[in-house]
């Protein structure tokens, strides 16, 4: 790893420690999802019993619609983003089941819907623009199982907490000091990186770098899930995760790699809460290394110009051994008001390596706020606003420049055009209104810099209409 990589992580150990002078608040709740807006529908209980044994429902249907005109661009490859006037559309439904099968012991199943059609069959971009997008996989819907798991409670001494029903979690008496074990099929996003103002596409922010830290490689098979075991340990307003989660046969696969010794995303977190003036915040620091067959962008650069072998994905050529990829990041969020609160992420990673199962970045930062409505007496509105910034690594950079494509990225088309490397440069805005009870529409525009990391094209601007509703 290198020097840069441990003076993040000294540097994100010492602000987490220094925000400890703040004064505590209780710990986060351990559930999957975002806490929901929607309000109980007197026709439709969300919990109850079956044969003594407490069960919910839950339910969530989104659709975004996305749009942009031409774009300036001297020229495309074989993964460019299209410079032409395009549209782009995902639909998802999902439905949350649970069921308690001891005082601590549940089991919750989310089978889910979809269908959908990304901007150049998602290629072009470092930070996609839709979150959803990771899911759609045709104008035919799809059903699949989104998660299945198994979560355990186990409580010790410590403030008695109420978490409420919600998706994901049938209402239960927790304790401030407890540990969770969570087991099964779910996304590794469901216990790490959690977020009170950047995390759900569904709700706010869309751009896949404000569901997480866009450089964080993750474990997941295609559409964003995995199969693993994690952990969670809750001291006060202290939080530790770990994980092991399986990753896919091949990078960006739908398919998992059940060999968890010699495939597999590991992950660490460790997150501080605290309440300023009552108004709550928490820094964290987030630790990852995956390992399974991936190409090295050394050696996928040294075969190009030894094969001639520009305009092609070279990477899939040099896929020999089992590598190590590592990487580091730091999140803190506060609330400066009852309404209005504040983000910010970075990340890094060794660059080294290829994608294995998110995206093209080996570094990234994030910042934003958020804000609901309750000051023009709109409680369940909300509007947000970021600006990100991505980047690649020199291993990376210097494989794309030779005339190589990656999984989503690559410019070349052609020996006199070689790429003018610049970040990815994203500002995104957003507006929900709640239009009747449960179901929010807004809209959502994103202006994207050097799209893909290529000075020769772009800016994009991208216009999105959202309609979500649940309950």
């Amino acid at each position: 790893m290198t020097r840069k990589f441990y003076r993040l992580l000294l540097l994100s150990i010492f602000c987490t420690f220094l925000s400890a002078s703040a004064f505590a608040q209780r710990a986060g709740s351990g559930a999957d999802q975002i806490a929901s807006f929607a309000e109980d529908l007197s026709w439709l209980p969300t919990e109850g019993e079956i044969l003594g044994m407490p069960v919910n429902i839950h339910g969530q249907t989104t659709y975004v619609n996305q749009r942009y005109n031409n774009f300036t661009s001297s020229y495309s490859g074989l993964n460019s983003l299209s410079a032409q006037k395009s549209m782009s559309y995902t639909w998802t439904g999902t439905l949350f089941f649970g069921a308690r099968l001891a005082p601590n012991t549940d089991i919750y199943f989310n089978p889910e819907v979809v269908s959908g059609v990304p901007f150049s069959g998602l290629v072009g971009l470092g930070g996609f623009s839709n979150g959803e997008a990771t899911k759609a996989g045709g104008l035919n819907a799809k059903v699949y199982s989104a998660r299945a798991f198994l979560r355990q409670t186990f409580n010790q001494e410590g403030e008695q907490i109420v978490l409420e029903d919600d998706s994901n979690q049938i209402t239960q008496t927790v304790s401030s000091n407890r540990v969770v074990v969570t087991a099964g099929q779910f996304s590794t996003l469901d216990i790490f990186d959690d977020s009170r103002y950047a995390k759900d596409p569904r709700i706010q922010f869309m751009n896949w770098g404000n569901m997480t830290y866009l450089a964080y490689d993750y474990a997941a098979d295609a559409r964003g899930y995995s199969t693993g075991l994690a952990g969670e340990w809750y001291i006060d307003n202290w939080v530790l995760r770990a994980s092991r989660m399986l990753a896919p046969k091949n990078p960006n696969g739908r398919d998992l790699s059940w060999q968890i010794f010699n495939t597999y995303g590991d992950q660490i977190e460790i997150e501080r809460q605290h309440s300023i003036g009552d108004l709550p915040g928490k820094v964290s620091v987030l630790a990852y290394r995956n390992k399974m067959i991936l190409a090295r962008f050394q050696d996928a650069t040294n075969y190009v110009i030894a094969n001639n072998a520009q305009g092609t994905q070279a990477i899939s050529n040099v896929r020999n051994n089992y590598q190590y990829k590592t990487g580091v990041g730091l999140h803190g969020e506060q609330a400066l008001t009852a309404d209005l609160g504040i983000y910010a992420r970075a990340f890094t990673s060794d660059g080294h390596t290829e994608t294995m199962s998110f995206t093209e970045a080996d570094n990234s930062m994030s910042v934003g706020m958020s804000m609901n409505g309750t000051s023009w007496q709109r409680p369940s509105d909300s509007i947000g606003i970021s600006m990100m910034q991505n980047g690649l690594s020199s291993f990376r950079r210097g494989y794309l420049q030779a005339g190589g494509v990656s999984y989503f990225i690559g410019d070349y088309a052609g020996p006199t055009q070689t790429i003018s490397y610049r970040p990815e440069r994203i500002s995104e805005v957003f507006y929900n209104g709640l239009v009747v009870k449960n179901v929010l529409a807004g809209l959502n525009f994103q202006h994207i810099q050097n799209p893909a990391y290529n000075s020769a094209r772009g800016p994009v601007n991208i216009l999105s209409f959202r309609i979500h509703a649940e309950f």
